[in-house]
């Protein structure tokens, strides 16, 4: 009966630890409506990615500038690449359209962002924007500069900690009433 409790007890411990991290939710044009959320209100809500994004392009001879990111060797050539992990926090610099969002996940690089846009096929999720997808890969502007990104990255979803955004706190009172003089 006492192993039984433990276990019990146990399960219990483990299942309220784990809801006691934050859930993050995808980003949706409904949930930007519904909260007719300004400019600098959007900047204070802290952004996650929902999968990795990697980010690449071949570097030109004498090119060596590289700010954020590795250099690797692909069949004999230089290649940059940026990786950003899923769960990487980032903030809005810029809103460059109404539906589309300007996300940094650099610390000091207000150039190194990316294109977030309204998804009209799922439910208005904010999802990686590029110029262009085909069935290889997508190319995007990061830091002013051209990259590829592979296929996989345009499920790249923009999440938020719903609980942390809808903390408000409220003011109440109540009143006493007013009798007739």
């Amino acid at each position: 009966m006492k192993w039984t409790n433990l276990v019990l007890l146990s399960i219990l411990g483990v299942f309220l630890l784990s809801s006691c991290g934050s859930k993050l939710t995808p980003f949706t044009q409904r949930l930007y409506d519904d909260n007719n959320w300004s400019e600098e209100e959007l900047k204070r809500i802290q952004f996650y990615t929902s999968d990795d994004i990697i980010l690449f392009r071949e570097l030109s001879r004498g090119e060596s500038e590289i700010i954020s990111g590795e250099i690797k060797i692909r069949n004999g050539r230089k290649i940059n690449e940026v990786i950003i992990k899923k769960g990487t926090p980032g903030v809005l610099i810029f809103r460059p359209k109404e539906d589309k969002f300007a996300i940094s996940f650099e610390a000091d690089n207000d150039d190194g962002y990316l294109i977030f846009g309204a998804a009209k096929r799922r439910s208005g999720q904010y999802r990686l924007f590029a110029k262009n997808w085909n069935r290889s890969f997508g190319k995007v502007t990061y830091d002013g500069k051209t990259y590829r990104t592979s296929w996989p990255s345009q499920f790249a979803t923009l999440m938020v900690d719903l609980r942390r955004i809808r903390d408000t706190k409220v003011q109440k009172r109540v009143a006493k009433g007013r009798k007739v003089d």
